[in-house]
């Protein structure tokens, strides 16, 4: 008879752990729905077909490119003339800075620069969306005893700055409007 009282006790115990992992799981999970999040679905774009006008040299240029063919709803075609709309890509400037000193005058950290300027506009020069300029920026910590590392590290931040600036200009190009 013991036995059977103990064993219907762990029994429940483990009831309660289950509806109390589940209750936890179903917070955690209905959390982000419940506030609004959702992931990122297919960019809309106020035209239906774009020209990349940038230097093909430019690594922007490619991860542009592969950016936006598989971003949305708008396609990318090879000449000018065939386009709604021309992206113009105006410069892109990289800049790097010593940002401090350490005490004994040498570089304790620098500061990256990516700086681009680009425009949308038709065929004929209507502008769809002005010249805009996007920077973006990081800073980072430099060693003399680890400058293989840090070299490594700077082109990481380098590769991440590109990324994000793609990012920022396929976001953007969502905001352009047909002009009047």
């Amino acid at each position: 008879m013991w036995w059977f009282r103990r064993q219907r006790h762990a029994v429940s115990s483990a009831h309660q752990s289950l509806f109390a992992r589940l209750v936890v799981a179903l917070v955690l999970l209905g959390g982000p729905v419940a506030c609004g999040f959702h992931l990122r679905g297919e960019a809309h774009y106020a035209f239906e077909t774009l020209y990349l006008n940038s230097p093909a040299s430019q690594p922007l240029t490619t991860e542009l490119r592969r950016s936006l063919e598989g971003a949305g709803s708008a396609k990318l075609v090879p000449a000018p003339d065939q386009a709604q709309a021309i992206l113009d890509v105006v410069s892109v400037e990289n800049n790097k800075q010593i940002l401090s000193l350490s005490g004994g005058g040498k570089v304790a950290e620098f500061l990256l620069t990516k700086r681009i300027l680009f425009r949308v506009r038709d065929s004929v020069g209507n502008e769809w969306l002005p010249t805009a300029e996007l920077l973006v920026r990081r800073t980072y910590t430099y060693n003399d005893t680890a400058a293989l590392a840090k070299e490594a590290q700077e082109q990481r931040l380098w590769r991440e700055m590109q990324d994000d600036a793609v990012a920022q200009i396929v976001r953007r190009l969502q905001s352009a409007k047909k002009p009047a």
